[in-house]
């Protein structure tokens, strides 16, 4: 007899397209701290290697080459930033009403000193930093953005905590 079950599927990590993948690394590994796994290196369409049949799968036919670099955060989740030489340059509309990836959210208890350390490297502070529940946690969240245009969120605790115990309920 088979049993299926399903089991919580864990986070590997997430690609994002930036304009130019040195200013992303150089602002990702300085200012979020994350670990340069792999530095910016170039990937050529051919069918010779696996990561160029690989790309060719997924991208289809009309591209040349593109950047690519492999970060990581501190719990080791892989950020894969991809840079592309005739991509659109800016980011798109921020829409999230629109199905898609709205944001990812990151987590630091410093909340107040990543935010001022984002918006002094270029980027944005989109919102207040708000508390969740003033009169129960010392919990806390922004949404901000990076030099690119790209909108990310900071916890200052984790997702398990923030939600736990009826997170809007009174």
């Amino acid at each position: 007899m088979t049993i299926n079950k399903t089991y919580p599927k864990s986070f590997s990590h997430i690609g994002i397209t930036v304009p130019d993948i040195k200013k992303a690394v150089k602002f990702y590994s300085e200012v979020m701290g994350w670990y340069i796994i792999m530095e910016p290196s170039t990937v050529k369409k051919e069918t010779e290697t696996a990561i160029g049949l690989m790309c060719i799968d997924v991208f289809g036919e009309d591209w040349e080459t593109f950047e690519i670099a492999h970060m990581s955060t501190s719990d080791g989740i892989g950020i894969e930033l991809f840079s592309f030489p005739n991509g659109v340059k800016e980011a798109p509309e921020f829409n999230p009403f629109n199905t898609g990836l709205f944001h990812f959210c990151i987590q630091d208890p410093d909340i107040e000193g990543l935010t001022k350390k984002i918006v002094d490297n270029g980027g944005k502070q989109r919102m207040p930093i708000r508390e969740y529940y003033p009169e129960d946690k010392p919990y806390k969240m922004v949404y901000v953005q990076d030099p690119f245009g790209i909108v990310f969120e900071i916890y200052t605790h984790s997702y398990e905590l923030t939600y736990s115990s009826g997170a809007y309920a009174k």
